[in-house]
């Protein structure tokens, strides 16, 4: 074991001798790497044999830290990652600094030829020795990590890049993440996001839909959707992005009774989902019907609020219908909001039949909802039309008196 100080970083560290090799070894490569030549006028001579150093260390002991730079400098680019790592390990021994973008190249390298556990301990050497990796090979490290399955020895280099300076990204998370789920450590991998929100780490949305869409596909929409709950404590918010990617996935998944209560979701939270989902929505409702899957109260409040918030209004007329038909009870706010939104649209002759459907069913509109349809047939136009319908909401007794239309 040899004393290492360390360049950078406070005190000093041991690291033991890394891939010891013998003398002959070194020896073969000496004519390649030009170690009885001279660099620069200082002569390479091989190790003296009453050396107190170990006959291990090749014909490079003697040299100072410049010239093994060099040294691995060509190492590297000719492709010899065994003897650049040993040089490396001769080089920490002997108080040397490796040169940190030699390193870096080495690393990756390495890393490429799945040789994980030599560059774990360059990537050490060199973090030792003050140089800072960049993310990009911190992520390939990772990578390869991953790819045997070392989820422990990865969540370690990950707390371990902050201290050396370099935070990981949304690819380190990312990585991890996917890795875990491959690995069927389902409740770890979101037990690992939560702890690393609550360490600091920016709540990715890229990282975050990335987990509810592994969360979706392994474990199912009611999981993912408590994980949703969940990690809002945490600082973490969905976006309309992500309830998309939760509708379509329930979509294709047939999950009938999972799709009301993603929407109802939606809207709880004050968001609105696009065009695609709900009209993905409405066919998951016909192959409902089809298979005489009756949807409940909260599956149609929910889709009629998603179709109106989405400006498919004459979709939400047709659950409205189908509600009547099944003997469902229709909320006061149901109504409004689909006569409002036919309003919007335009389309004023349904908008008045839904009124009339609220009255029959014994369910009186508040001033907003008939001054809103009153209103709106006047300025169209239709003078007809509005003196009949004041003439209705006075006998139905919704008005006292007629109503005058500015």
């Amino acid at each position: 074991m040899f004393y290492l100080k360390c360049q950078g970083l406070p005190g000093s560290v041991y690291i033991d001798r890394v891939n010891e090799v013998d003398r002959d070894e070194w020896n073969s490569e000496s004519d390649v790497l030009g170690a009885n030549k001279n660099i620069k006028g200082k002569m390479i001579t091989r190790k003296p044999q009453n050396s107190s150093l170990s006959s291990s260390d090749g014909p490079f002991v003697t040299n100072d830290e410049e010239t093994n730079n060099k040294i691995l400098h060509n190492l590297r680019i000719s492709g010899k990652l065994t003897e650049a790592t040993r040089l490396i390990g001769l080089m920490a021994r002997r108080n040397q600094i490796p040169d940190f973008r030699s390193c870096i190249n080495l690393i990756r390298g390495l890393v490429k030829s799945d040789r994980i556990d030599e560059a774990s301990k360059v990537l050490e050497i060199m973090v030792m020795s003050g140089g800072i990796p960049d993310i990009i090979t911190y992520n390939m490290m990772i990578r390869g990590l991953c790819r045997r399955g070392h989820i422990k020895s990865t969540i370690s280099l990950l707390d371990e890049m902050s201290l050396s300076g370099c935070a990981p990204d949304v690819i380190s998370y990312n990585t991890i993440l996917r890795s875990m789920f491959d690995n069927g450590k389902f409740e770890q991998a979101i037990g690992f996001w939560k702890e690393q929100l609550r360490k600091g780490c920016p709540p990715y949305l890229i990282t975050y839909t990335v987990l509810i869409e592994l969360v979706c596909k392994h474990c199912g929409t009611v999981r993912a959707m408590e994980v949703l709950e969940d990690m809002t404590t945490e600082g973490c918010y969905p976006d309309i992005v992500i309830y998309n990617l939760l509708v379509n996935f329930t979509c294709r998944q047939g999950k009938y009774e999972d799709i009301a209560m993603v929407i109802y979701n939606v809207f709880s939270r004050g968001l609105e989902p696009n065009d695609g989902s709900m009209e993905k929505a409405i066919g998951l409702y016909g192959q409902m019907m089809q298979n005489g899957i009756i949807p409940d109260d909260i599956t149609h409040r929910s889709l009629i609020w998603g179709f109106c918030r989405a400006d498919l209004v004459e979709e939400a007329v047709e659950i409205l219908r189908e509600m009547g038909k099944r003997g469902h009870r229709i909320t006061d706010s149901a109504y409004k909001m689909i006569i409002h939104g036919l309003c919007r649209s335009k389309k004023l002759d349904m908008a008045i039949q839904v009124l009339e459907l609220m009255i029959s069913r014994r369910s009186k509109p508040d001033e907003a909802t008939y001054s809103t349809i009153l209103k709106s047939v006047a300025e169209a136009g239709m003078a007809e039309e509005a003196s009949k319908l004041c003439g209705k909401l006075i006998e139905w007794k919704v008005l006292k008196e007629v109503t005058t239309l500015d």
